[in-house]
Order: C-alpha cells, then sequence, then structure tokens
C-alpha cells in the first residue's frame, strides 16, 4: 500500500503555500540568465512519481518547472525498437524534458542484457546509468569494455544498511582501477541512513559521480516521537524507524546539508543529473516534491 506520511501543522501550511504556488503559475519556465538552479541540472528521478503512468509524471513534472529525468522502467519502458524508442523521445522532448539518467539497473556477466541497455541508453542520448552491478570481477571487467564503447557512464548506487552497497568504501572498492567512467550514483537519503557525510562523499568521489538522488531523512531517537511518527506508516517504515531511528522527509527538513552538496557539484563543474528523488506520500507527492525544489533554489 502507498504510504502516505503524517505531517505536522507547519508542514500542512508549508504544503498549502506550495500548492498555491503552483496554482498560479501553471507552468514554471526561465531563460538562461534566470537560471534558479545555477547551472546544474536539477531534476527529477521519476521514481518519485511513480504512482502515476507518463502522460501524467509529465504533466506534473513540466507545472513544476522540471527540464530534466533521471526515468525508472515504468514512465520509460527499456527497448531496442527503433519506433518505440522514436516514440519516447518524441514524446519528452514535446514536453521540454531531457532523460539524462536511467535506472536503476542491474548488471552481471550477461553481455547479451548489459549491451541492450547501453544500446537503449545511447539511443536515447543518456549521460549516465545508475546502477547496482554484481560486484565481481567479470561483470567489472563487461562493465569497462562498454562504458568505452558506448561513451555511456556508470553510477553505482548505494542503497543504505544491508545493501552490498551500503558505505562509500563498498563503492570504491569495486570502481578501484576501474574505467574512469566508473563511478558513483551518490544517494544522499541512503547515505543518510548509513551515517555517512553526503558532502564528504561527493567530494571524495569527486570526478567519478555520475548520478546524484537528492533526498533527506530525520533522526528520530526518542520512542514516544518515534510511536507518534508510526501513525500511518507501513509495516517496512516502522521496522526501519526502529531499527534506525531515520525516515525520509522532505528535502531542507532533515540532515542533509542541502547547500554543502550543491557547492560541492558546483565548484567540481559537475555536468550529469540532480535527481530529487521523494519516496514519501506516492499517492499525492507534488505539493511535497516543490517544498524540495524550493530548498533547493534558496540553497544558491
Amino acid at each position: 500500500m502507498p504510504f502516505t506520511a503524517p505531517v505536522s501543522r507547519r508542514h500542512f501550511l508549508r504544503q498549502l503555500s506550495a500548492a498555491s504556488a503552483l496554482a498560479a503559475c501553471p507552468s514554471l519556465t526561465w531563460g538562461a540568465e534566470a537560471d534558479p538552479y545555477h547551472g546544474l541540472k536539477v531534476g527529477l528521478q521519476s521514481y518519485t512519481l511513480r504512482n502515476f503512468d507518463v502522460e501524467q509524471a509529465i504533466e506534473h513534472s513540466k507545472k513544476l518547472g522540471i527540464h530534466f529525468w533521471e526515468s525508472y522502467p515504468k514512465h520509460v519502458p527499456m527497448t531496442t525498437v527503433p519506433a518505440a524508442l522514436a516514440a519516447s523521445r518524441k514524446q519528452l522532448n514535446d514536453a521540454g524534458i531531457t532523460l539524462l539518467a536511467y535506472g536503476v539497473l542491474g548488471f552481471d556477466e550477461n553481455e547479451t542484457k548489459a549491451r541492450e541497455a547501453f544500446e537503449f541508453a545511447k539511443a536515447m542520448g543518456l549521460m549516465s546509468i545508475s546502477a547496482d552491478p554484481k560486484p565481481d570481477n567479470k561483470t567489472f571487467d563487461l562493465l569497462d569494455k562498454l562504458v568505452a564503447e558506448y561513451d555511456v557512464a556508470i553510477g553505482i548506487h548505494n542503497h543504505g544498511p544491508g545493501h552490498r552497497y551500503d558505505k562509500a568504501s563498498d563503492v570504491e572498492k569495486v570502481i578501484k582501477d576501474r574505467h574512469p567512467k566508473i563511478g558513483a550514483c551518490v544517494d544522499t537519503g541512503h547515505y543518510l541512513r548509513s551515517d555517512e557525510n553526503p558532502v564528504e562523499i561527493l567530494e571524495r568521489f569527486n570526478k567519478r559521480v555520475f548520478g546524484v538522488h537528492l533526498k533527506d531523512v530525520r533522526t528520530i531517537r526518542d520512542a514516544a516521537e518515534q510511536e507518534k511518527a508510526s501513525k500511518g506508516l507501513p509495516k517496512g517504515r516502522v521496522d526501519q524507524l526502529k531499527r534506525e531511528g531515520k525516515l525520509f522527509t522532505v528535502l531542507g527538513e532533515g540532515e542533509l546539508d542541502v547547500k554543502g552538496c550543491l557547492k560541492v557539484l558546483r565548484a567540481q563543474d559537475y555536468k550529469y543529473c540532480v535527481a530529487i528523488e521523494y519516496e514519501e506520500n506516492a499517492e499525492n507527492p507534488i505539493a511535497d516534491v516543490e517544498l524540495c525544489l524550493k530548498t533547493v533554489r534558496a540553497s544558491f
């Protein structure tokens, strides 16, 4: 069942403010001279809009003023059929959305399957694929070959405690001595779950950051506060809160140093997607996403 996060009165009022702004300005656009993201390609991981079909997701993105996507497969199915590729490209181009990245995709030593992903990426004009590759030499030997052949980067996506790519060191271990276009997709929320500092991680990976999933986490250690926050949450989220004392939240309402992340990315002349990924309130995330965008715009 999709999760609808309980909100405080303060947060509810902020949502109303964001919704009013959207209603008053149905299509947010800007010229290069007024770019509110100062050269960074701030967009959306379309998983945020997973409860909407691609047409609805595109319309919501347009109203939010979003011009860049990292798509997940529901919205842009992976294919190598020319007509289907052309249709997807046209649909996004007509909406003013540039598809920069795609994922998260799994990879192993199966070259046929891997080539299909890279053929799709090249045909769609992607800069990078967010990936969860099997951590063995055969898989990474194959990825070494394919990133060089197709000139499409691989960003290894961390997924928090218990995942094979939990800490930054887990990613560093597998990319060491590999092709320079094999690097990291830094998910700031999952690194916060893993008690790591996303700003420091962006600095560590430097030019080998090929994707960013920008999301926030708040820590709730007090048992009474955990009980209060658990109301209305699905079991998986309740278990996570009890185990980690942490929940995903709107950008700016948790521990993420948004300003610090953006400062590092600008200093590195980062050219890939900075994708806001909001996992909560899947039925009605639009006002929350606008709050996330406002936080980003206010952080420069």
